[in-house]
């Protein structure tokens, strides 16, 4: 198995604010070359590093009301809680090492708070958000949500005491992730302790990538990730190892390329203009049902 090489490493570009609740660095698309097109099928990813936020506790901070079609949010919480509710029912709090996994699909109408009980104390918040495309044949599918706790996470031992591989989705080593996709998507959370290296094999055509979330890594032995840069692979090799220099934390996401076009405008993410446009018309038209802000 040929090893699989590192095509950048990139540092997180200046932070901006989404809502008042999330200040995130964008690396899809960012601008790193990370096109919607490179990365399919993952096309936006904003890293949410670690900032502190004071107590709010009258007026949680966050994102109000805004629609969403033809992909799937995920959410990946590492400080901090995050309350989610959308107009198709779905909907919770997610904690440390959970989870939230919205396919829009159709249409849905959406909002994310900083959590009531994180609000009363503020403290220190880091996230990731991925939003995943659908292929045309399931875009206009029925919405759904995956709540998954961190205790629903297949955690897969580290050779000789080097920690844990969570399988979010996909597949490590024989063990099946908890979410379901679409299409082939892996998202791992490797957490390593000091020395310890996991090795990972995906196919050479995956689309593959991690971002630092603590600590700093060395790739392939040779490659350092620090903390917060993200890594892109090359489309050639399947197999590549990440060694913690320190206690560190990297998120793994490795995705079969759905090949389709992509037309995106903001929310909307379909595959021609005109769909777009009628994504606009459907939810002028209140078609993605109803969310109070």
């Amino acid at each position: 198995m040929s090893v699989k090489q590192v095509e950048m490493v990139m540092a997180p570009r200046e932070p901006h604010f989404v809502g008042d609740g999330f200040r995130v660095h964008n690396f899809i698309p960012g601008g790193y070359g990370l096109s919607m097109q490179r990365m399919d099928p993952f096309i936006m990813l904003d890293y949410g590093s670690k900032f502190y936020f004071p107590a709010s506790p009258f007026k949680p901070k966050g994102v109000g009301v805004h629609p969403h079609r033809g992909f799937e949010t995920v959410t990946v919480a590492y400080k901090g809680s995050v309350a989610h509710h959308d107009s198709s029912g779905g909907g919770g709090v997610i904690e440390e090492g959970d989870v939230q996994w919205m396919t829009a699909a159709s249409g849905v109408l959406h909002k994310e708070f900083h959590s009531e009980a994180f609000s009363k104390t503020g403290g220190d918040f880091q996230m990731v958000q991925l939003w995943v495309n659908l292929p045309a044949k399931d875009k206009m599918s029925t919405p759904k949500y995956q709540a998954i706790s961190n205790a629903q996470i297949p955690k897969i031992a580290v050779p000789n005491n080097g920690g844990v591989v969570e399988v979010i989705a996909g597949n490590y080593d024989g063990n099946n992730g908890a979410a379901s996709t679409f299409t082939p998507v892996h998202l791992l959370n490797a957490k390593l302790n000091a020395g310890g290296e996991a090795s990972i094999n995906f196919p050479a055509h995956y689309n593959t990538a991690f971002i630092v979330i603590e600590g700093d890594v060395i790739v392939n032995g040779t490659e350092e990730a620090p903390l917060d840069n993200f890594v892109l692979f090359t489309n050639s090799g399947e197999s590549f190892s990440i060694k913690a220099t320190e206690n560190s934390v990297v998120l793994i996401i490795s995705g079969e390329p759905i090949k389709e076009p992509i037309a995106a405008h903001g929310p909307f993410v379909m595959n021609t203009r005109q769909e777009i446009m009628e994504a606009f018309q459907d939810y002028e038209n209140g078609k993605f049902g109803v969310l109070e802000d």
